[in-house]
């Protein structure tokens, strides 16, 4: 399996076309980017038909690599333009949009950054993303006007408390989710505390009770729950088509294809992805087929010393215990609580 670090936005697995009509995925936007039938050439040209897609993940990226010379988690952080480039260049998006709507009549319209003044100032220690392109020693924003980078997660920030929930930075350690290693069947997954230094270079989603309005039902807002789980780990439990309309169809009526979307790893190193939003269906859904996946606790007390209240200790007293999805945990956090014991902080 081709697992590829996620530094910048993946492009679809379709040539992509803009609709003229408001997006329901952001409120402000007066357009829609959606899917044409057409599988894009990068994609081909990559062997995508060879590929295995894994399940899209629902949540925030982080990333592992060294800080101060330790295994460090890193948030992501994307510089974004001030009000005033921010105006501007949604008015040049405008411009632009009519002038492809009208059949590119007359000279395409240009937009050029002030890369020094049009861009907000960024938090100590953040860097680009890998692949970012550069002009001289200045990031170069995409064709969404930001730059992806990182930040190293500070744990004296409330900014990053939820990232600071499935890591135990002093101890090196962090809390996955993953495809169980001795596995009773190819649908079972694991929670297992994990040495960050395995981790160097891998980009993960961050998911939970506090991120992205909990699709998974991961957790509660009394016994907040969250994990990591590595890109491209969980792979899709069927191979779907890559004809768009059977895989529209593979959506709407396989239970493995009750997922956010799909993510192509090939083995040259570049990716793909199918949002549901692509291709015109809803998100968020119920009866998820994460949920539906059999979850063994692998966090050995034993293994580990750690303060009473954070979640390392919490999953060690489920060491060994098998539940039948994610959602269904928090039902062990509650009984925790209610018996005095003590629940992830």
């Amino acid at each position: 399996m081709t697992t590829c670090a996620v530094q910048a936005k993946i492009p679809c697995l379709f040539k992509t076309i803009v609709v003229e009509e408001p997006s329901g995925k952001r409120s402000h936007q007066p357009y829609r980017v959606v899917a044409s039938e057409d599988v894009c050439d990068e994609a081909r040209e990559a062997g995508i038909e060879d590929v295995h897609p894994s399940e899209k993940i629902d949540g925030t990226c982080t990333f592992v690599k060294t800080f101060m010379g330790k295994p460090w988690l890193w948030a992501r952080h994307d510089r974004k333009p001030s009000k005033a480039a921010d105006k501007r260049f949604k008015k040049f998006q405008m411009t632009h949009r009519t002038w492809l709507i009208e059949g590119k009549t007359g000279e395409e319209p240009q937009f050029s950054w002030n890369l020094e003044k049009d861009f907000k100032e960024v938090p100590p220690y953040w860097e680009p993303a890998k692949g970012v392109p550069m002009d001289g020693d200045m990031p170069l924003p995409d064709d969404n006007a930001h730059i992806p980078g990182w930040v190293p997660v500070d744990p004296s920030s409330r900014q990053h408390c939820w990232h600071l929930t499935p890591v135990d930075l002093n101890a090196g350690l962090a809390l996955l989710l993953r495809p169980m290693k001795e596995k009773e069947t190819a649908d079972d997954l694991e929670i297992a505390a994990v040495p960050l230094s395995d981790l160097i270079g891998q980009s993960l989603e961050l998911v939970g009770t506090n991120i992205n309005a909990n699709p998974y039902g991961i957790g509660s807002k009394l016994c907040p729950l969250h994990v990591l789980i590595i890109h491209g780990s969980i792979l899709s439990q069927s191979r779907p088509p890559l004809d768009f309309q059977l895989l529209k169809s593979w959506f709407q009526s396989n239970s493995a294809g009750n997922v956010e979307g799909l993510v192509w790893h090939c083995k040259d190193g570049s990716m793909f992805k199918i949002h549901r939003h692509h291709l015109g269906l809803p998100w968020p859904i119920k009866d998820l087929y994460l949920n539906t996946r059999p979850v063994t606790v692998c966090v050995d007390p034993a293994e580990y010393e750690h303060n009473s209240v954070d979640q390392f200790s919490f999953f060690g007293k489920l060491h060994g215990r098998t539940f039948s999805g994610i959602s269904d945990i928090h039902k062990a956090h509650v009984d925790a609580t209610r018996e005095g014991g003590d629940g992830p902080s």
